[in-house]
């Protein structure tokens, strides 16, 4: 009987001495500051200021480019995406051509340049003054000596003799550069646009709610284009737009054309002025209607400013 009970309270010892035994658990490593840490490294290498948009809640490609006055193809391209479905939140995306971003850079080295061609006339002029202390020039026409010689050999003579020739030349050519601006505008302003469709206007432009004008018309309508240039998207991905023509004019305007029954042109096509690039319909609207926008730089403006009285 002993026995039993000295084995019985060795037993109770040992469950004792087991349950009082220390446990480690294992090491527990939080990872969610490093995985944040590669979130903000990511955003921080990647691209930002002008030249690139950073995609938002509710954006698609095509909207992107609308607003961006690109193509959506093109923004594919410059980005190498696969599926132009496929954007994500904070995704950031080149949205000019990477040869117009570096071009930025490169206006400045011109800018530049054309200041030193206007300094380098500044010998013409000191050899002009020159000539008013009647010392005769430099540069004309004398019997052979070894004094007229020795006199022309020297570096301030060659210098006089080629800024004599060079400022009529190199002044026009830097004119040409230093005016880009003038060159665009006159491109712009020679689109002579036309109105797309006949009708009564129904909604004027508005920036904060109607981005365009609205024309009424028939179901089957002629839409026209309203100016010369190349059809740059022909579908209706953009939503609120329907069956969408979008034509590029110039490298600063677009227009567009929205709500369509029926599209009769292809992305990449051009048309003339007065073509015929659609039917009236009411695809996305409440109504058969003509929505009309002009965009500059991708943002839009009044068309009536553009558009002919009538």
């Amino acid at each position: 009987m002993n026995k039993i009970r000295l084995s019985l309270l060795a037993a109770l010892l040992g469950l004792l001495t087991a349950c009082s035994t220390p446990r480690h658990s294992a090491p527990v490593a939080d990872r969610l500051p490093m995985a944040k840490a590669s979130v903000e490294s990511a955003k921080a290498q990647a691209p930002a200021g002008p030249g690139y948009y950073t995609v938002k809640k509710g954006d698609t490609l095509y909207r992107i480019a609308l607003d961006q006055g690109q193509a959506y193809r093109d923004i594919v391209a410059w980005n190498h995406l696969t599926n132009p479905n496929d954007i994500k939140v904070d995704q950031v995306l080149r949205v000019q051509p990477p040869d117009a971003v570096a071009g930025g850079a490169q206006t400045g080295s011109v800018a530049s340049s054309a200041v030193e061609v206007h300094a380098l006339s500044a010998p013409a002029a000191a050899s002009g003054s020159a000539g008013n202390n009647k010392t005769a020039p430099r540069g004309d026409k004398r019997p052979y000596s070894e004094s007229a010689l020795a006199e022309l050999q020297k570096p301030e003579a060659a210098a006089a003799i080629a800024a004599a020739k060079v400022p009529a030349s190199s002044t026009a050519a830097a004119s040409v550069k230093a005016d880009p601006a003038k060159i665009a505008d006159t491109d712009d302003g020679g689109i002579g646009w036309i109105w797309p469709a006949e009708g009564k206007v129904i909604a004027s432009f508005d920036e904060g709610k109607n981005k365009g004008i609205d024309i009424s018309g028939k179901l089957g309508q002629r839409v026209l284009a309203a100016g010369a240039g190349k059809v740059m998207y022909a579908g209706s991905g953009i939503r609120g737009y329907g069956n969408l023509v979008i034509v590029k004019h110039t490298n600063n305007l677009l227009s567009a054309y929205a709500h369509n029954k029926t599209i009769n042109v292809k992305e990449g096509q051009s048309v003339s002025k007065g073509q015929v690039i659609a039917e009236m319909g009411n695809t996305d609207a409440d109504a058969v209607k003509l929505h009309f926008e002009i965009r500059q730089q991708g943002k839009p403006v009044d068309p009536s400013k553009f558009l002919p009285s009538r």
